[in-house]
């Protein structure tokens, strides 16, 4: 035994290993680092998260919190060990039943399912929860986990894998397949942020800001790294060889990738030390040499805002980032001659994206090029940005995105590309970090708080007559994505209802609290909570029932948004409609307990959402490529990272469609900027939109140049056949060798490549235009029960419509609308992201599997004119609805308005005494 070591021996999926390690080494590393067995993650290194759930003698722990020395003599199964090189039961069904979505969290889930399954073949609902309570899943909204465990034993017989039939060519669009690229989420060989570090990779730590608002100046840096073993250099602002600066919109870029004398928020990198791999667990930042002095910190935008607030920004005139203005009408009047008006202030919080994976990866020198591996969801933003940071060309950049465990808006920022791509130059060897836990939520963006007021007026037969909203979103130290937000609320403040007279101004204002970025919505579920909340007060004055209130004033085919975009293809009123049998039944419902109850209340509540799919008023291209190769594959070369929503397998579908050609031939080459033309970001919900219309201009190109080659008309069906394209038109055939074509430099016979950009036009002055070319539509019906003496809510069903236009994967889009709803009741009931409090999933709650009650998902399909198929946008779309259907239902239930989300116990209790008074 060396020193500080301990040998032990234990079995892992049934081999014995023998290990000399440190006693109280972390299982997860000993598994990860030793083992290389990647597929148990590690998302929060203190038990909080369960993602790293492994079975010790049949029975589930966290193996962030188990100490080598316990293991010694120890059976220990990993996900790689469910199954003999095939799937079990258990993993077979979550393939099937769409439980698995960024798969990040989905080793965890199967360990823990599997230990419960050997006790007890058939669970209930209420075991499952149990069994799985301590693992926490942010994509999918867990509904479809519990049915994936519920229903292992079907798939008993069907152990060794799952019914992977593809539709024939032409029936992949609309078809309820299983997702592509779902076998490695749930065996354990998907690659994530983490999980591949070079072996001789130094690891890199970052220096982070202790105060929101400091001065800072180094010590003597080469001492401290003379004294402490393995460090190899130390690195600040003065080593960055590029302009130090970056931003996700160009002529908004503020953000230092180190921060220059000042830090300006909590968390904010100031200098990164490299060392090597086996130093950094002995390596303490407490002595670093750096000295800090606070400064004042302004927190709330009305403080940055107040006459004399000192600037956030010295080059700027003051601390307003941007705002966005929209006008039609004259407001004023139509709210002063409305027969009933509403008014209300709604604040609501910062928000936590919370993904699973914290950041990783590791970036190598390849001859002049700098390769950077990792998560992230816009591959083409970070080339530019690391470049630009590291003062190199944009093509010696190469970004590689990973399979990435969640982002939901925040991993569109580089946040450690150009910090571990400095290392790698300065030192000629890869450099790997991985953002622990607290540090990712420190430093990484959130959703933006906001203080919303507004007035809307209707006149006696509830007609809408007008509309003012103004809103201050509180945008952080840096712009990120304030100015989306700033110029998307105002086109989207109306809801999807006319609204003839209509100003709404957002406002992104500088702070030093966190950074606040992209979240799933870009401002809107924010502007939506106002705007619904005062519908249903609007519906109550005037005694009209809220659901028939909102179908009066719905969008419609032929009518104008509040920026005078005449719209076709709107599915509001068909979501609505689709919604009123369950509205009917679920406010008898609520009326029956209510007579019968006097401590606990149940209310009924509704919301509509639309949201525009894609930039505003901006370029928005995607560009796709596809092929035949001379082997007689489909070669799709696909530059959509898939974060989880299912890009992989729907832009397959609508390319496999598109060409007349059978899913099941498909090759998918995923982003990688060196070989994937630029698919744009994957935000904005317009993945399926943007890029799966490149996918479906690129397949009938290569199709249109196959049946011209051929010399064939354009109803000849294809196929592949033994390397050969075969045309088959009416009675005749035609084989064509594809060996004996001559191939690009990508081995591809017969290529095309598409680009589309959606058709908009810039806002004038006062917000006209046309901002958007194709919006997604829903509504929501929340039922739920408040403890009228705790505070307590308890959700007892959602019922979710949705206009996708055309569902491309029907079983795909239940799942987006199940996660998104997950994550709007966060919003609504329990999450409050507050800077050096709230920084693990410890303090900051997120929805477990016990929070989410069941959903009933109805796809409405009104197809749009511009899209692929029909098919519209959905990913943002569903979580705007959740959190202001939930405070309407607590209204109804309670007679009380929460005017500040989230809706904790102590914040309904104090609406119910205010309104009660």
């Amino acid at each position: 035994m060396s020193e500080g070591r301990i040998n032990i021996a234990f079995h892992v999926n049934g081999a014995p290993v023998s290990l000399a390690v440190p006693p109280v080494r972390r299982l997860s590393a000993l598994l990860r680092d030793e083992l290389r067995l990647t597929g148990t993650k590690v998302g929060c290194d203190a038990g909080d998260c369960g993602a790293c759930t492994v079975l010790l003698d049949g029975e589930p722990v966290c193996a962030c919190l188990t100490p080598a020395a316990l293991v010694n003599g120890a059976a220990v199964t990993t996900v790689e060990g469910l199954a003999n090189g095939a799937l079990s039961a258990l993993q077979a069904s979550f393939l099937a039943r769409g439980a698995a979505q960024c798969g990040i969290c989905t080793p965890g889930l199967l360990v823990a399912g599997t230990a419960l399954l050997e006790k007890e073949p058939h669970p209930s609902e209420a075991q499952v929860q149990d069994a799985l309570g301590g693992v926490l899943c942010r994509c999918t909204g867990y509904r479809k986990i519990v049915a994936a465990v519920m229903d292992a034993a079907d798939y008993g017989s069907n152990a060794g894998g799952i019914d992977r039939h593809l539709p024939a060519s032409g029936h992949a669009v609309g078809a309820r397949i299983a997702r592509l690229d779902g076998v490695p989420k749930i065996n354990g060989t998907e690659a994530f942020g983490g999980d591949s570090f070079p072996a001789d990779a130094l690891a890199v730590l970052v220096v982070r800001s202790p105060h929101h608002h400091p001065r800072f100046a180094f010590g003597d840096l080469d001492a401290w790294a003379q004294a402490k073993s393995g460090v190899v250099g130390i690195f600040t602002a003065a080593d960055i060889p590029g302009k130090n600066c970056f931003g996700v919109i160009a002529p908004f870029a503020d953000q230092p990738a180190l921060a220059e004398g000042v830090a300006r928020f909590r968390g904010e990198a100031i200098a990164i030390v490299a060392a090597e791999r086996d130093a950094v667990a002995g390596l303490d930042l407490s002595d670093f040499p750096v000295e800090w002095t606070e400064l004042p910190a302004m927190l709330q935008p009305a403080e940055a805002q107040a006459d004399g607030a000192s600037l956030i920004h010295a080059n700027r005139p003051g601390n307003l980032l941007t705002k966005g203005f929209v006008e039609r009408g004259d407001p004023e009047a139509a709210l002063a001659g409305a027969a009933v008006t509403a008014a209300q202030v709604i604040e609501t919080s910062y928000v936590e994206h919370a993904y699973i994976e914290p950041e990783a990866g590791y970036a190598t020198w390849d001859g002049d090029t700098l390769t950077v591996v990792a998560c992230t969801q816009a591959p083409y933003m970070d080339r530019d940005d690391t470049a630009k940071v590291l003062g190199l060309a944009p093509d010696k950049v190469r970004i590689m995105p990973t399979a990435t465990g969640g982002g939901f808006g925040s991993k569109l920022d580089v946040s450690l590309q150009p910090l571990i791509g400095l290392v790698a130059m300065k030192t000629g060897r890869p450099a790997a970090l991985t953002y622990t836990r607290s540090e990712s939520m420190m430093s990484t963006t959130k959703r933006h708080p906001a203080v919303m007021r507004s007035s809307i007026g209707a006149d006696a037969q509830g007609r809408i007559a007008g509309m003012v909203f103004e809103g201050d979103f509180n945008t952080g130290a840096y712009a990120s994505w304030g100015p989306t937000v700033a110029n998307r609320v105002p086109v989207h403040a109306s809801g999807p209802y006319r609204t003839p007279n209509y100003r709404a101004e957002g406002r992104a204002i500088h702070t030093n609290g966190p950074i606040s970025g992209a979240f799933r919505g870009f401002g809107v579920p924010q502007a939506t909570i106002m705007q619904e909340t005062l519908y249903d007060e609007l519906a109550d004055r005037l005694g009209i029932d809220r659901l028939a209130f909102r179908l009066a004033n719905c969008l419609r085919d032929g009518d104008e948004t509040v920026t005078g975009q005449r719209l076709e293809g709107v599915g509001i009123a068909a979501c609505l409609e689709a919604l009123e049998p369950h509205w009917h039944r679920a406010l008898a419902e609520a009326e029956a307990f209510n007579a019968a109850n006097a401590d606990r209340k149940r209310g009924v509540g509704v919301a509509s959402c639309w949201y525009g799919c894609g930039n505003t008023s901006l370029p928005n291209p995607s560009t796709i490529k596809i092929g035949i190769s001379a082997a007689g594959e489909v070669v799709l070369h696909q530059g959509a990272v898939d974060i989880g929503q299912g890009s992989n397998t729907v832009i397959s579908q609508i390319a496999a469609d598109a060409l007349g050609l059978p899913l099941a031939a498909i090759r998918l080459k995923g982003a990688d900027t060196a070989i994937t033309p630029d698919a744009g970001k994957t935000s904005a919900s317009r993945q399926t939109f943007v890029t799966g219309k490149a996918a479906e201009k690129a397949g009938k190109a290569l199709r249109d140049k196959i049946l011209r080659f051929a010399n064939v008309s354009g109803e000849a069906q294809l196929a592949l056949e033994a390397g050969a394209l075969v045309i088959r038109e009416g009675e005749a055939t035609r084989r064509i060798d594809l060996s004996k074509l001559t191939a690009d430099a990508d081995g591809l016979a017969f290529v095309a490549q598409e680009s589309y950009d959606p058709p908009t036009l810039p806002l004038d002055e006062k917000g006209q235009g046309k901002p958007y070319a194709v919006y997604g539509y829903g509504a929501q019906v929340a039922e739920l029960e408040v403890d009228m003496k705790l505070g307590t809510v308890k959700l007892i069903k959602i019922t979710a419509a949705h206009d996708v236009g055309k569902a491309i994967n029907p079983l795909l889009a239940e799942g987006q609308i199940e996660g998104g709803i997950a994550q709007g009741i966060g919003l609504a009931l329990m999450e409050e992201y507050i800077p050096g409090r709230t920084e693990n999933l410890h303090d900051y709650l997120i929805p477990t599997i016990g929070d989410v009650p069941p959903i009933e998902t109805i796809l409405v399909e009104v197809a749009d004119p511009e899209g692929p198929f029909g098919a519209k946008g959905l990913g943002e779309h569903v979580l705007i609805p959740t959190a202001p259907a939930i405070l309407n239902a607590i209204r109804h239930a309670t007679g009380a308005l929460v005017k500040k989300v989230p809706a904790t116990p102590s914040r309904v209790l104090a609406a119910i005494r205010e309104a009660w008074s």
